[in-house]
């Protein structure tokens, strides 16, 4: 296992800035998700680190070394491709055998060790076919096969679930997650999939126009978002504007159109500042207007759409003001379009970012 160490990474194109001033740190055995926009300068990120592009700025070191300007032969990086780039004529043993025979490892090592890679990726028993007899799924478990086989310090995944269907890419990220357990192995994973990230990665880099805009756990990426951009890319949500009225630890109180709200925040806010509050459609709850709901968040609404989602119901609820809140319930849930309702929700769940860069 080897740390990843990104410091102060930039690359230009020409003009362009497609990498601007990166520092990251990935612990040895950690998992992280690159994760942003198409051309927020993932996958540029991820070709630094394996030595396929050179920064114009910065530097990569794996470990102790710096490899910033070494070939991609002499970094010891494991890399899977989003096509996987299996050649197609050769077999599956021959194409995870590839890396140890250019490492010249005698024949009797290399078949011993490719079918034990092969068991352990799930594989037995079809070494001998080729790429295009194959499942998508085989496809990149060979791929996977070929990048763990040569002990690399670590492992870098460009898009490796995007050419699979729905069902299989879900059975797939389960799959890569107990992998990398299994070989604790640092993994850098890019994607633009936020379920995804949000399943496999220890921590999650997010990307915007090439510049780092939070770095955190899932769950605080998602919970406590540093800032517009990032509430409004990962998941859905209502993003309510306001303004903090007072301030108390993280505990907030927002003049909005809608009228006050209690909110928590982060602790650069301030009192007057101009924020946007997050409000995620599974945190709010929907009833008729006698309905109590004491020591939460309410507000008046009339229910303007109703769509069935199969394990939830979407509502979108006027709360006046030129705002439409999102809201999802349980199928259980009888409001229908027309129907007054009152939203409510904790102070907990509702989570304020600066406005500014919304």
């Amino acid at each position: 296992m080897a740390e990843i160490v990104l410091q102060q990474l930039t690359k230009r194109f020409g003009d362009t800035l497609a990498v601007q001033e990166l520092t990251l740190r990935l612990e040895a055995g950690e998992l992280v998700a690159l994760l942003g926009p198409s051309g927020c300068g993932k996958t540029t990120t991820l070709r630094m680190v394996a030595g396929f592009e050179t920064p114009t700025e910065g530097r990569v070191l794996l470990g102790d070394r710096d490899v910033t300007d070494e070939p991609p032969e002499r970094r010891n990086c494991g890399m899977v491709f989003q096509n996987y780039a299996l050649f197609p004529h050769l077999t599956v043993e021959q194409n995870v055998a590839f890396g140890l025979e250019m490492r010249r490892l005698g024949r009797a090592d290399v078949r011993r060790r490719v079918a034990e890679i092969l068991d352990r990726v799930g594989l037995r028993g079809l070494g001998q076919r080729y790429p295009r007899q194959l499942s998508g799924g085989q496809q990149q478990r060979t791929a996977l096969a070929r990048a763990l086989i040569i002990n690399p310090a670590v492992l870098l995944l460009d898009e490796p679930l995007a050419n699979l269907d729905a069902k299989l890419r879900e059975e797939m990220r389960f799959y890569i997650r107990s992998l990398q357990r299994e070989f604790s192995i640092t993994t850098l994973y890019v994607t633009h999939d936020q379920a995804e990230a949000l399943v496999l990665a220890d921590r999650v880099a997010i990307l915007m126009h090439g510049a780092l805009e939070q770095y955190d756990p899932p769950e605080e990426v998602y919970h406590r978002p540093k800032s517009a951009a990032v509430a409004g890319f990962i998941g859905l949500t209502n993003l309510l504007p306001g303004r903090v009225r007072t301030f108390a630890g993280d505990r907030l109180v927002l003049d909005t159109a809608a009228g006050p709200i209690g909110a928590r925040g982060g602790t650069a806010l301030r009192e007057g500042d101009e924020v946007l509050l997050s409000l995620r459609p599974e945190h709010l709850e929907i009833g008729d207007a006698a309905a109590p709901a004491a020591g939460r968040n309410r507000l008046r609404g009339t229910v303007r759409e109703r769509t069935f989602l199969g394990s939830l119901i979407d509502f979108r609820v006027d709360v006046g003001h030129d705002i439409v809140l999102r809201v999802q319930g349980h199928v259980g849930t009888k409001e229908r379009v027309g129907d007054p309702v009152i939203v409510s929700f904790d102070a907990a769940t509702a989570w304020a970012v600066p406005r500014d860069g919304a």
